[in-house]
């Protein structure tokens, strides 16, 4: 063995990289930043000016530290060793011997600049600066510094003891040493850093505020109510909270200062605020934090809604509408047999109806195997499977709708194809019968405007898988009946399903606010800004989303995405709407996500 590569045991062990590190700024978010760093193992000098705060913040990490003790995550040693590396001071002069300082004051650029000057005059040469902004420029702040390559931004995530993503953002002036000294301290401390340029908003928040600015908007507009947008983007997409909620806690102030902060750069309408964000902010009603901002809360802090003049009561219900024993579903794909199976669980008799006697006998053979599948995971017994199978009557034509309640149709996205069966339809169905279609972006009315009974018309959007998803946009026209309206919901209550009511406009709730967000991360790989995987990352980590944008699109189809954009950017005429010209591309060249084999990524072949 080579003398050399013996190590010296005699000498002490080289401290940990960036080992100690100040926060200045004890709000939430630099207490869970301190948090995680003295949990890490790093001496941490807590700084804020206001005493009181940083008093709350270490009765913070006393909590949490003890909660952790009782659920025997850490023991009482190691609580103490935590307690014991983090310590509070009033003045920036405390950070003079730390290796790193992380400012997470307020979102004001004159107070940052301040925070800075006051560093440069007493930390060491070597010392990296970082500011926990995620609206205002890095490179300004940067280049008002003294040390312009050792600054750069650290943006965690809230609460960051929890939240696993990072995004370490560089200007055009910082070193990449210190990009990769704090990327190294990120991975030490348990979290996923992604590298990103110096914009508003970087990466998550860049998707994530103009999805929260447009679901202000359509409230603002009073397309639907702050309930229903809110349930329509949870249960449609999967999101752990709706956004006018998120946008109460993260705040509406905030928002707003982000929101301008990107629409500076951008200039994209998309971004512009929302005036109502102006208008509660001017107002002081910003969100959880002052005890009302789009919902009305307990008390200042808290997370417990309570009713105000805009919460639903039961006597919002609308009266009893028409009623419903039997259902015909035309169409034998996907969607057609989920819904089926849907309304033959709830005990509805089901006509399934499709081009042929064998096309709905193999829809309903696909039904038994989903509730076989039910039978076996323990959902259902196999007298409930054998009843519902029962209910599920085949047809080949349209002619056995004759005697149904409701027709719900879920057939090709081409309005052609629709209206010509909802003449079909006007001419089967008996009078009184309630038709439904379950488009996801074709005028409602204009299927409506197919039949001689416009006002028997409305709009069921279930969502895929039909039988797993609770969503159902109840999607009236201006020529629906106050008792179809009625009818439908009743229905969807009867299916366990929750319906959000919305007008007939391009997208409804869901795709009016998810297709735009998707189509916003085509443009940020367009512009070389992040790479796919860095973009589905920062939203399942940092937005906890379900699905990256990308893994989405490609489950989605890059067609079905693309025809959705088109008709939403023709019927708004938002510039910020136009389809990707990278997505445009993609489809043109066939590939259409995981059913061809390749999208944004490749898949196996099965």
């Amino acid at each position: 063995m080579d003398p050399q590569s013996t190590p010296d045991l005699s000498t002490p062990a080289p401290s940990l990289p960036l080992s100690t590190v100040a926060v200045v700024g004890l709000g939430t978010m630099g207490t869970g930043i301190a948090e995680v760093l003295a949990r890490a193992g790093r001496e941490v000098i807590g700084i804020d000016t206001d005493e009181a705060a940083a008093r709350q913040a270490v009765a913070t990490l006393e909590g949490t530290t003890a909660r952790a003790v009782a659920r025997e995550r850490i023991t009482e040693r190691e609580r103490q060793d935590i307690l014991a590396r983090f310590r509070t001071f009033t003045d920036l002069q405390a950070a003079a011997d730390a290796d790193l300082v992380i400012e997470v004051v307020p979102e004001d650029y004159e107070l940052k600049r301040q925070v800075f000057a006051g560093l440069d005059a007493v930390v060491r040469p070597d010392t990296i600066l970082a500011t926990g902004t995620n609206a205002l420029s890095v490179t300004r702040l940067a280049a008002d510094s003294q040390r312009p390559e050792r600054v750069l931004g650290v943006h965690f995530f809230n609460p960051a003891p929890a939240m696993k993503l990072v995004e370490v953002v560089s200007s055009v002036l910082t070193a990449p040493t210190a990009v990769a000294a704090v990327t190294a301290l990120a991975h030490d401390l348990g979290k996923d850093p992604i590298a990103v340029g110096d914009r508003p908003g970087f990466v998550a928040d860049g998707l994530l505020f103009g999805y929260l600015n447009q679901a202000a908007a359509m409230y603002e507009a009073r397309y639907a109510t702050r309930e229903d947008i809110d349930a329509a983007m949870r249960l449609g997409c999967g999101l752990p909270m709706g956004p006018l909620a998120l946008l109460d806690l993260i705040g509406v102030d905030t928002a707003r200062t982000v929101l301008e902060a990107m629409y500076a750069d951008s200039r994209d309408r998309l971004h512009a605020p929302a005036p109502i964000l102006g208008q509660l902010a001017e107002a002081g009603l910003t969100g959880r934090k002052a005890g009302r901002g789009f919902y009305t809360y307990e008390a200042p802090g808290s997370a417990t809604v309570v009713p105000d003049a805009e919460s639903p009561s039961s006597a919002d219900e609308q009266s009893a509408g028409r009623t419903v024993s039997s259902v015909g579903v035309a169409g034998s794909g996907t969607m057609a047999s989920g819904i089926a199976e849907v309304f033959a669980k709830a005990g509805y008799k089901v006509v399934l109806a499709a081009r042929s006697l064998e096309k709905a006998e193999t829809a309903k053979a696909r039904i038994a195997k989903s509730l076989g599948r039910s039978v076996d995971k323990g959902r259902m017994s196999a007298e409930a499977r054998d009843t519902a199978l029962a209910s599920i009557t085949p047809a080949g034509s349209l002619d056995a709708f004759a005697d149904v309640d409701l027709a719900v149709e879920a057939v090709a996205e081409d309005l052609a194809v629709k209206q010509e069966l909802f003449q079909a339809l006007d001419k089967v169905c008996k009078p009184g019968a309630v038709l439904a279609t379950t488009t996801s972006s074709l005028p409602v009315v204009a299927c409506a405007r197919a039949t001689s009974r416009p006002e028997d018309v409305i709009g069921m959007h279930f969502f895929n898988p039909a039988p797993a998803m609770k969503l159902v946009e109840v999607v009236r026209t201006v020529l629906t009946a106050d008792d179809v309206h009625a009818t439908v919901r009743a229905v969807c209550a009867k299916v366990r399903k929750r319906p959000v009511d919305c007008g007939d406009r391009a997208g409804f709730i869901v795709n009016a606010l998810l297709f735009p967000y998707l189509n916003n991360a085509i443009k940020m790989v367009e512009e070389h800004y992040a790479s796919l995987d860095d973009i589905d990352a920062a939203m399942k980590l940092g937005g906890g989303y379900p699905m990256g944008p990308f893994e989405l699109l490609d489950v989605v189809g890059l067609d079905v995405s693309l025809a959705i954009e088109k008709v939403l950017h023709a019927e708004f005429r938002d510039p910020g709407l136009a389809p990707s010209p990278l997505l445009e591309h993609l489809v043109a060249a066939g590939c259409l996500g995981r059913k061809t084999g390749r999208g944004f990524r490749e898949y196996a072949r099965r």
